[in-house]
């Protein structure tokens, strides 16, 4: 029984260290700025991806019957132009407030107003033009949803929003700060094992192959072909190089002898990602759930006098 109690108060201080909101704070930030780059770079298209069939590239209708296979209570935009013609709003008035209403909730995060609503609303008009763009969506959009679902849920605002300034709200809990840091963490250990995993198993990034393909490919090409085949010889190196990077993140991430090494070298990885292949938004919100994660020292003063008192 003591063995048993031990553990199980071991599993509750990992699972809620308590720690301060700097890492809410960064994420906040990090996930408003990526909301409001996300709309920007969408704005001239907007219409033209979401409109329904005849009106727009694809047709809305072909992503939302693709996402209705997985569930049908899955968001669309189709809920939002439904109830806008209940009330005789068009689809392209429906579509622009749609927009405006996401590009706004990133600039709220941003300054950190209204945050739980401007969190949830971006979760939620991020998650239906997903879904309904399903041809067009990639990682990260994945990544943009799940890391706004984890900034919904978590104890907003913190300290460092304009929300905590004028409503002066109480300092919150430590333990479920830290808990949604944890959730964090644990979730991208998850994905750089998985994703460092699936590439070590195949002989496409141990001999380079692999990385040559990404950069040539025509919708990715940022980095001239002539100059990878000067530097062909560096592709192999830098293949098995990430694949390792991404398999051992979830064991020396949390070493503090060698975090701040690996954190600098996924970062890296992802800032080569978004200017060798163009993949800004992949790269963005990787570094912002990064730098939130493991990136901002937020022990809390609770936990550095309980480490004290051990010592003494």
């Amino acid at each position: 029984m003591t063995r048993l109690r031990e553990r199980w108060e071991r599993l509750l201080d990992f699972l809620f260290p308590p720690k301060t909101d700097m890492w809410l704070a960064m994420l906040r930030i990090g996930l408003g700025l990526q909301v409001t780059v996300y709309a920007l770079f969408l704005r001239s298209d907007w219409h033209y991806l979401f409109a329904s069939i005849g009106k727009g590239l694809v047709g809305r209708e072909l992503g939302e019957a693709m996402t209705s296979f997985d569930s049908p209570l899955i968001p669309k935009l189709s809920w939002l132009i439904t109830l806008g013609r209940s009330v005789n709003m068009s689809e392209e008035t429906v579509l622009t407030v749609a927009w405006v209403c996401l590009f706004s909730a990133g600039c709220f995060l941003m300054l950190g107003l209204f945050c739980r609503p401007a969190a949830i609303s971006a979760w939620f008009l991020h998650l239906c033009a997903a879904e309904s763009g399903g041809l067009l969506a990639y990682g990260a959009d994945n990544f943009m949803t799940t890391a706004l679902f984890y900034l919904m849920l978590s104890p907003l605002p913190d300290r460092f929003a304009f929300d905590h300034w004028v409503v002066k709200t109480k300092a919150k809990n430590p333990e479920l700060l830290g808990f949604w840091l944890r959730v964090l963490q644990v979730q991208l250990c998850f994905v750089y094992f998985i994703g460092g995993l699936a590439k070590c198993l195949g002989n496409g990034w141990w001999n380079g192959s692999n990385l040559w393909r990404a950069l040539i490919r025509s919708s990715l090409n940022v980095v001239s072909p002539d100059i990878l085949v000067r530097f062909k010889y560096t592709l192999p190196p830098l293949g098995i190089a990430i694949c390792l990077l991404e398999v051992s993140y979830p064991i020396f991430i949390w070493m503090k002898r060698t975090r701040l090494v690996w954190l600098i070298g996924i970062l890296a990885m992802h800032a080569a990602i978004g200017l060798m292949m163009g993949m800004y938004l992949f790269a963005l919100v990787m570094i912002v759930m990064n730098l939130a994660a493991f990136g901002v020292p937020c022990t809390s003063t609770r936990a550095q006098a309980t480490s004290k008192s051990g010592n003494q």
